[in-house]
């Protein structure tokens, strides 16, 4: 399954509302650090996209959510259950560390 561009608009369908755990990777195009791990997300995507939806906010597009969120630094994840956030990574990490993370958050 290919990662989900979700916007303020669709994140209470999208994610809260998900039948199946949802990744949300808050990101901004000026970011290096998100631009390295997305094509890792994807793969995890492809991956693990019967577990978990893997979907992306983009922050300068939409700033309710990451606002509500308190999201100050970027690249941040962060797993939602049943329309909670139960899971929060910070920053950049390789394909096998973030899927081991997320894996062990499932």
């Amino acid at each position: 399954m290919p990662t989900v561009a979700v916007t303020d608009a669709s994140f209470e369908e999208d994610v809260l509302k998900s039948d199946k755990p949802v990744l949300v990777d808050f990101w901004a195009d000026w970011c290096g650090p998100c631009k390295m791990i997305a094509p890792a997300l994807e793969e995890i995507s492809e991956e693990l996209g019967e577990q978990v939806t893997i979907a992306k906010m983009d922050i300068m597009e939409n700033t309710g959510v990451p606002g509500q969120m308190g999201v100050q630094s970027i690249p941040l994840m962060v797993l939602f259950k049943n329309g909670e956030p139960v899971a929060r990574k910070l920053g950049a990490a390789p394909k096998g560390a973030l899927k081991s993370w997320l894996e062990g958050e499932l």
